[in-house]
């Protein structure tokens, strides 16, 4: 993901080009979106009160956005 944003933003890339690159750069975001909301499910699931498991949502902060790892 990160390749495809800097080869983007380098500004000298051909439209066409620029074009299968967003399109990838969206397909990578799908998939990792899909991962994190796997990954939180199993968190939740996983979280422990007393000698039972009890659901809870995945703790996240409100309106603030998460920074690009890299």
């Amino acid at each position: 993901m990160e390749a495809v944003v800097e080869e983007l933003e380098s500004g000298e890339v051909p439209l066409e080009r620029a074009l299968e690159l967003f399109e990838k750069g969206m397909q990578l975001s799908q998939v990792c979106r899909r991962q994190l909301e796997e990954a939180e499910t199993r968190v939740e699931m996983l979280i422990r009160k007393g000698s039972t498991v009890t659901p809870e949502p995945f703790p996240t902060p409100s309106g603030a956005s998460s920074p690009r790892q890299g």
